[in-house]
């Protein structure tokens, strides 16, 4: 098995640039200690908050994912921003004994959970940890068969250069595949949701992880996210093709699938 920790500076063209960290505006040039702050605070939390923050629904929403990867025996994967490893988890043994799959994240408390679970689940060959910044990302050009991202790109300060790194180490007829929370599309769902965002939703992290700021934080991320259109028209821009969306739970959460040719 081989380890790097190969953390890529993020685009700081301009130190005083201003974004959005939920609700606040920051330097851009802060925003990646910023979030590191909030997943190094949860990352032993992570996955028993997404089975109760999501009343263990995260688990179909990555099944439906995994299902339109179309990874199969050989390939390369790369599970971006992919945490504590569900994603690779099932990769590996899609790709068999000739494939790999790299499992990277720009957060080392987040990466070293991925690792522990794998390593305590016998997932031992055919896979990488690699610690990289989405916008740059250190992999040679063509390399993937398949990229994922799943519920990291929000949190991704410029996502455009982030979409164009994964563009770039794609092969030609590889596929992205973006899981993010979106904007509900049913009627009379937002206010529901938003009720439980912003009121049980941190109570619940304040209960079970010790930290109400974070998963505010995270329920405020969500909102400042792309709608479903946007983001597809963002991956058209950064060269992806046949790019289209599957809304799930009503819109709560989007698939987005595009292609390099």
């Amino acid at each position: 098995m081989s380890s790097d920790n190969i953390e890529m500076p993020a685009n700081n063209s301009n130190q005083d640039e201003k974004t959005h960290f939920g609700y606040q505006t920051i330097n851009k040039s802060d925003k990646v200690s910023e979030v590191a702050k909030v997943f190094h605070s949860v990352a032993s939390k992570y996955d028993v908050m997404n089975d109760l923050m999501s009343m263990g629904i995260h688990r179909l929403w990555k099944r439906f994912t995994i299902d339109h990867s179309g990874v199969k025996q050989g390939n390369v994967v790369l599970d971006l921003a992919g945490g504590t490893g569900d994603l690779s988890a099932k990769f590996v043994a899609m790709v068999g004994k000739e494939g790999k799959v790299v499992l990277s994240d720009i957060n080392e408390s987040m990466l070293n959970e991925g690792r522990d679970r794998l390593t305590n689940k016998g997932i031992v060959s055919n896979i990488e940890y690699v610690q990289a910044n989405a916008e740059a990302l250190p992999f040679p050009d063509n390399t993937f068969d398949c990229v994922t991202i799943a519920f990291g790109l929000r949190n991704v300060t410029d996502k455009d250069a982030a979409l164009g790194s994964i563009f770039r180490v794609l092969k030609p007829g590889g596929r992205l595949l973006v899981l993010e929370f979106s904007k509900p599309h049913v009627p009379g769902l937002t206010p529901i949701y938003d009720f439980y965002s912003f009121n049980i939703l941190p109570k619940i992290g304040k209960l079970v992880a010790n930290d109400e700021d974070s998963y505010r934080y995270l329920a405020e991320s969500i909102r400042m996210h792309p709608d479903q259109e946007t983001l597809k028209s963002m991956m058209e821009a950064a060269g992806f093709e046949n790019t289209s969306y599957h809304n799930m739970t009503g819109g709560i959460v989007a698939l987005h699938k595009g292609f390099k040719f």
